[in-house]
């Protein structure tokens, strides 16, 4: 039995190590640009880099790298030696403060939608003293920020950080109008579940989709996906349990709080999540999560699969972005407490955020957008594309109160009757949980279910804190000058006049249903179903101000995003057409002809040997396998076409959009003719393992 506590962190430069390795001004100095956001000079990066190296060496690492977030969707790293030759054939391990602070890679070979040509190569990594270093893989890992060489964001994390700091800005201002004067930062606190796939790694290599795509483009439905119900937490099998308890120690090394773990819904589907962590710390470890994952399922001889969709039928998977509000004395912001109706902090906030999803719904769907995501959405679980609040009923009871200034009395406990004596007694919750819901309150948080299982977290958080410190910031300046005497009215009134303009965005109903879908089109709420659909409001002129306003994003970040955004729409689509026509000509065409060849000639044999005329069902499959040949044939000539057509769109944006009109289509209906013609042949004639075998095997 391995002694977790000293496992925990075992690999990681936290607190406990910074304490015993620094000296006690150095130590203060870094303690503070942690917790405070100030400056660290250069004699203090000296200290603590050559701490951190003698660390590093103890514990066997030989190199060390910048570890950054560019706008690709994973980490990027580049790898250099702590050994420095001094003469006479002889080195030593060095490392400095200049070398730990800031680091050089190659800024145009990395995606910048236009802020660097090829010729403008120089770009900079810079030191996150915020998020913790840890070993990995025998290197030392220093988390860092990327930038242009003009000083322009390329990454996730420098958004992150300045969405971090307007929020906090703005927080504090509102709390110390309140009264709540001691409190003098603020910071968002994430938790992202994560779920994911696990197949085998034998059949895995077989399927040319899902090496190349991540999701299986041709399959026909296993007799048994996830009817029964009966694998939503249901018992570990070995080779599952084996890979979660590795996955958890590795986790565990580098500190990183894995908590829960659990079978998911559909088979071979599963679920792990973390204690909360502030949000730039959350985001660096899920994108370990998701890298280590991949990793440890390869030791399993198994392939964790991210993808939000890789199997058509069952359900999907989703990162839920737990979000909430903490002050830097530990009081949770987003708590109603006992008497949630006399809390007045907790309804400022509450409301600050309803009207911040309100008013940025648009900017909240462009967060989870993502080809793979488009086709999760609106089903099995996954919530709709239309961006609504589910509060429960107690909540939207209470705000309708103030909405009608009518009393709230507080709802009674109820304990929950079970029938069966022996069971113990516990107090049932105020409120259901609704899984159709997009951003949902649950008891403390807000849980934000639309972000895909593949996607960063950075995304959808950098919104959220931007439209909660404009929502924030609005309130301040309604409330700034109002005496202290008359706050609790001017708040009550301010509450008030929220709860009416923005209460169309609360629906605590059924969001599959097509009612909702009109009805929130008579609401005037967003209905974005597509990437394409979606990504021309990141730069609408309501929400470049935004970004703008706080510091977020420059104009030009913005543009180069959204044109980021849109090319890698394309380059997925664009892959995954020429995917599937590779894998229909090259394996599922040779097949269905082989099979109806041996059908044929077993039939002819037949008649031959028993003098007896072929039968009508083998003469009607040959048929329906050439029908469905000829029919392939002619659909993946239509499909050249149309990826021929996209790659002459005269902008990103449009084609982008033919991806979804005319190129998604066509693939559908290949997939369709396709998946039919494999339910009449042997699993043993397919070019590839069927879903039963992808899904069951394990």
């Amino acid at each position: 039995m391995k002694d977790i506590p000293a496992l925990y962190g075992s690999l990681v430069f936290n607190d406990k190590v910074m304490r015993n390795k620094l000296p006690k001004d150095v130590y203060k100095a870094l303690k503070k640009t942690i917790e405070n956001g100030t400056h660290l000079e250069l004699d203090v990066a000296n200290s603590v880099a050559v701490a951190m190296k003698e660390w590093a060496v103890e514990n066997g690492a030989t190199h060390y790298t910048h570890w950054f977030q560019p706008m690709t969707g994973f980490t990027a790293e580049k790898h250099d030696s702590f050994v420095t030759p001094v003469g006479d054939g002889e080195v030593i391990m060095d490392f400095s403060g200049k070398e730990l602070v800031k680091g050089e890679p190659d800024a145009s070979s990395f995606p910048s939608g236009g802020l660097r040509a090829t010729f403008e190569a120089r770009g900079y990594t810079a030191w996150d003293p915020t998020s913790p270093a840890f070993i990995k893989d025998r290197t030392l890992y220093i988390p860092t920020a990327f930038c242009s060489y003009g000083g322009e964001a390329l990454d996730k994390k420098t958004p992150l950080l300045r969405s971090m700091e307007a929020l906090n800005k703005e927080a504090v201002k509102v709390l110390h109008l309140l009264g709540n004067t001691e409190v003098t930062s603020v910071s968002t606190t994430i938790g992202p579940e994560q779920e994911y796939f696990l197949i085998d790694k034998d059949l895995y290599e077989k399927r040319r989709d899902l090496i190349l795509c991540g999701r299986t483009l041709l399959g026909a439905p296993a007799p048994r996906g996830q009817e029964m119900e009966d694998h939503y937490f249901g018992a570990l099998k070995p080779r599952v349990a084996a890979y979660m308890h590795d996955l958890d120690e590795e986790l565990w090394k580098l500190g990183i709080p894995a908590k829960t773990k659990h079978n998911e819904v559909a088979p071979a589907q599963h679920e792990l999540a973390p204690v909360f962590s502030t949000a730039n710390v959350a985001v660096d470890y899920n994108q370990l999560t998701m890298e280590i994952m991949k990793k440890t399922a390869d030791k399993h001889n198994m392939v964790c699969l991210l993808h939000e969709k890789p199997f058509e039928g069952i359900n999907g998977s989703g990162k839920h972005n737990n979000w909430s509000i903490s002050t830097n004395q530990g009081e949770n912001l987003l708590a109603p407490g006992k008497t949630p109706a006399q809390n007045i902090q907790f309804l400022v906030f509450l409301m600050a955020v309803i009207k911040a999803v309100d008013e940025y719904a648009d900017l909240m769907r462009v967060s989870a957008a993502g080809a793979g995501n488009d086709h999760r959405l609106g089903g099995n679980e996954a919530p709709p594309a239309i961006v609504s609040i589910f509060l429960g009923d107690e909540l939207t009871a209470v705000l309708k109160s103030i909405e009608e200034d009518t009393y709230f009395g507080k709802q009674k406990a109820v304990q929950l009757e079970t029938g069966a004596h022996v069971l113990p007694h516990f107090i049932k919750d105020n409120t259901d949980r609704n899984r159709t819901s997009p951003f949902a309150f649950t008891g403390n948080k807000f849980e934000f279910r639309m972000l895909g299982s593949s996607a960063s977290v950075a995304t959808p958080n950098i919104v959220l804190n931007t439209a909660v410190a404009e929502a924030l910031s609005q309130f301040y300046e309604e409330l700034k000058d109002t005496a202290p005497e008359n706050m609790e009215h001017a708040v009550h009134e301010l509450i008030k006049r929220a709860i009416k303009k923005h209460k169309k965005v609360i629906f605590n109903g059924n969001g599959y249903t097509q009612e909702w879908v009109e009805e929130a089109e008579k609401r005037g709420l967003y209905n974005l179903p597509s990437t394409p659909d979606c990504l021309p409001a990141f730069i609408a002129d309501k929400n470049v101000d935004l970004f703008m306003k706080h510091h977020v994003f420059t104009k030009e970040e913005i543009f180069s995003r959204y044109e980021i955004l849109l090319e890698n729409y394309v380059k997925t689509v664009e892959i995954e057409a020429r995917t599937l026509k590779e894998m229909t000509v090259k394996d599922f065409l040779p097949a269905v002809a082989s099979y109806a060849s041996t059908v044929a000639d077993q039939t002819m044999a037949m008649k031959a040997f028993a003098q007896e005329v072929p039968t009508s069902e083998a003469q009607a499959l040959v048929a329906e396998l050439g029908t469905s040949y000829e029919k392939l044939s002619v659909s993946l000539k239509d499909l050249d076409e149309r990826i021929k057509v996209v790659s002459q769109a005269e902008s990103m944006q449009e084609a982008a959009d033919l991806c979804h009109t005319s190129l998604l289509p066509a693939m559908d209906a290949i997939r369709a003719e396709a998946d039919a013609a494999e339910t009449k042949i042997p699993d043993e004639e397919l070019p590839y393992p069927t879903y039963d075998a992808l899904l069951f095997s394990i």
